[in-house]
This record gives structure tokens, C-alpha cells and sequence, in this order.
């Protein structure tokens, strides 16, 4: 089975049912309705958290439930942060982003062999040099 892997963007755009791009928005349904395939990151808990406590997002939960509920969704899974994936987003291949986060994500993905879905151009210019696995969302 696929695993995508989803930014905390996709995250966020999936629980508001925003409308994604392709290829994303014809793999990920697929995967949702197979009851598998889409893992979000403990990073995207701390982003999401960020982002409400800057007023870059409103919530109507507080974030600790928003992620808690999201990861209850059916057919999403917390992807596991293990210390070695934190120490291989230090150690990345080539030229990765500069954000922590994006690098974690990266890192993430390359570990479990996940597809990392974004619309960061960073990370999808970073998976066009063949570092990740990525599809535009």
C-alpha cells in the first residue's frame, strides 16, 4: 500500500475540504477510501499549534484536539519520529530546505519510504532532484 505522507499545509486543506491539485487530488482520495495510506507528522502538530498561536490560522479546537482528531480520521496514521529520522533531517542529501520542519518532513519520508505530499516548492523542487519522493498538491 502507498504511503503518503502529508505536509501540514495538505493536513491542514484535508480537514477544511479545500480543494487539492493534482496528482494529489486523484491518489489521495484513493488512498483515504482504501483505509490506509496517508500519515501526517508530529511536526505538523507543532506547526499547526504555531501558525494558530501567531493568528496565521484560526482553529475552532484547540490545536492539541484539531491534530488529535485529525489523526483519528479514518485512513490516517501519526507517522513515527523516531530520534534517527530528527538526526538524518541534519544530514540530508544535496541542497534541502533550510526550515526545520521541511527538513524533519523530508527526513520523514525518505525514513519510511513515503511520498511526501506538498505544494512547498522547496520541497518539491528538493524531490525533483530524486532526495524524496513528492507529489504537488
Amino acid at each position: 500500500m502507498t504511503r503518503f505522507l502529508l505536509d501540514t499545509c495538505a493536513a491542514i486543506w484535508i480537514a477544511n475540504g479545500d480543494p487539492l491539485r493534482a496528482p494529489a487530488a486523484g491518489a489521495l482520495p484513493q488512498a483515504y477510501a482504501d483505509g490506509g495510506g496517508l500519515a501526517v507528522s508530529p511536526t505538523s502538530a507543532w506547526e499547526i499549534a504555531m501558525l494558530a498561536a501567531k493568528g496565521r490560522i484560526a482553529l475552532s479546537l484547540a490545536p492539541e484536539i484539531w491534530f488529535e482528531r485529525f489523526c483519528a480520521l479514518p485512513g490516517v496514521a501519526l507517522a513515527a519520529m523516531p530520534p534517527s529520522v530528527l538526526i538524518a533531517s541534519c544530514a540530508l542529501p544535496g541542497a534541502p530546505p533550510a526550515d526545520p520542519a521541511d527538513r524533519i518532513l523530508a527526513a520523514t519520508a525518505r525514513a519510511f519510504g513515503h511520498t511526501l505530499v506538498t505544494r512547498d516548492r522547496r520541497l518539491l523542487d528538493y524531490g525533483g532532484l530524486g532526495h524524496v519522493r513528492v507529489m504537488a498538491c
